[in-house]
This record gives structure tokens, sequence and C-alpha cells, in this order.
């Protein structure tokens, strides 16, 4: 969710079953209905087997659930949830970062196509179109526009 859908931390943790619309390909992040892309729902089918199998009678209305909140309402804790990503760099929040500039570039610093897909606000769209801006610049001007056969690099200025 933190890698393909930009979910924050808590947002997975309070996701309900009723948030995945496996029928009609949807997800529900946020309020917001966003595809169900094919490697989020291999994995929601997956996870959603073992909950079955783990857990047959909870009535714990949360998508993600554990031994402790199974028999309960409760959402897991967030310790639980970030547990696994704990020590590497590939933290939940880094890869939600991550997702979102990589799109901003994909899109060519596009902030209203940003708040769109994500439905983050019109600052932080600004902040991530601008980021990905100046590395599409940068990345623009190590290419030698006029098309010259000289090598560009360090040791040739």
């Amino acid at each position: 969710m933190a890698a393909v859908h930009a979910a924050r931390p808590k947002t997975i943790r309070e996701l309900h079953l009723d948030d995945v619309d496996l029928g009609n390909r949807r997800l529900t992040l946020t309020g917001r209905a966003r595809p169900l892309d094919d490697l989020t729902r291999t994995l929601l089918l997956a996870w959603l087997q073992h909950r079955g199998r783990r857990w047959p009678g909870t009535a714990n209305p949360h998508l993600i659930i554990n031994q402790q909140t199974a028999m309960t309402t409760r959402a897991v804790s967030e310790n639980w949830l970030t547990e696994s990503c704990r020590g590497l760099t590939a933290t939940l929040e880094a890869l939600r970062v991550d997702r979102q500039l990589e799109e901003a570039l994909t899109h060519n610093g596009d902030p209203l196509h940003l708040a769109a897909v994500f439905g983050i606000d019109d600052t932080t769209a600004i902040r991530y179109a601008t980021i990905a801006r100046q590395l599409l610049e940068t990345t623009a001007e190590q290419h030698d526009p006029a098309g010259s056969r000289e090598p560009k690099g360090p040791n040739h200025p």
C-alpha cells in the first residue's frame, strides 16, 4: 500500500475490509476510490486467504489484523505494522515518499496530477512537483542539448 498507493502507515492500519472491492477492482484510501492494480490485488487475495484461515471467526472489520487484534475490533498498532521495516532503509514512510516522487517525475512535475492521484493537499503536491522538476532539469542539463559528441562529465568539462 505504501509502495504502490503511497498510503501512510496510519491509513494502512485503518483500512477496513469494506475498503477493498475486488470485483470492481477498487481500493478506497482515506475516502478516495482508486483503481486496484494487479500487484496489490494479488497481494490482497493472498492476505485475505491467510486471514480467513488464521482467524476464521474474527469480527474485526480492519483489513490488517494480528493475533492481538483478531479478537477485538481495534486496528493493529503502528509499532506492529512498521516492525517488519525496522532497521531497513525502505521504511513504509520512505516507500510512500518515493512513490509520490516517482509519480511526480513520471508526469513532469504536475502538481494537479499528484493531488488528484494521491489526494494530497496543494502545498504538498507543489513541493513534490518542484523537486521533480529540479531533478528533471538536472538530468536534462547532463545531456548536451546541442548534440555535441564530446564526452561530458567530471573529467571532461
